[in-house]
């Protein structure tokens, strides 16, 4: 039984939305040109500020690293993160920096 969530479509508006979310606290964040999405699942390239390289799959079970270069899926994880933050959290160190004092200075602009 595979899981249908969105059609491949909704799944490149999902992916553009986390994508613009998470963008600043990133090196690249792109959709995979290569690797084809449909109505399970789709493929994202991610360069952290560290400059380390993932392929990331994000389907109804979120986020998970399947290939550690772009456009590959050699090294697919079992661990699914329900969130961009959560995932980005356990790979790059930095982005929980970046996202912090991003949040730090939109609330001092508040004030």
């Amino acid at each position: 039984m595979t899981e249908e969530v969105l059609d491949a479509e909704n799944w490149k508006l999902e992916a553009t939305a986390v994508i613009n979310d998470v963008k600043d606290h990133v090196k690249t964040l792109t959709i995979s040109e290569k690797l084809k999405s449909d109505n399970t699942h789709i493929y994202l390239n991610l360069i952290t500020i560290e400059e380390n390289c993932y392929c990331i799959q994000l389907s109804g079970r979120g986020f998970r690293v399947v290939g550690y270069n772009f456009d590959e899926i050699d090294q697919a994880t079992d661990e699914y993160f329900e969130t961009p933050y959560s995932l980005l959290n356990k790979l790059s160190p930095k982005f929980k920096d970046s996202f912090a004092n991003d949040l730090f200075n939109r609330l001092n602009n508040l004030s």
